[in-house]
């Protein structure tokens, strides 16, 4: 444990910040994974309201500092490469 005061006040920050981001990472996991399912059922609509609603949770994260920018544009890249294969079957 921490025994100056600017340390113990950083682990409280951090911890707090831990929590807020802990919300916004959640929700982009999850809507990521959502798109993935929608991209192997391969129903074109389902799927590209998935994709749109996972790029927007991964640029809300990417604005907030909770991942990085070009992580999310990577993993963006990704899902839309994915899609677009599948819908081209």
């Amino acid at each position: 444990m921490a025994n100056i005061k600017s340390a113990i006040k950083r682990i409280r920050s951090s911890n707090r910040r831990a929590v807020r981001n802990k919300t916004v990472r959640t929700n982009a996991r999850g809507a990521v994974r959502t798109a993935r399912e929608a991209i192997e059922a391969g129903e074109a609509k389902d799927m590209s309201v998935a994709v749109n609603a996972a790029a927007s949770a991964l640029d809300k994260a990417a604005v907030k500092g909770v991942v990085h920018k070009r992580n999310a544009a990577r993993r963006k890249a990704r899902l839309m490469k994915a899609a677009a294969k599948t819908a081209q079957k």
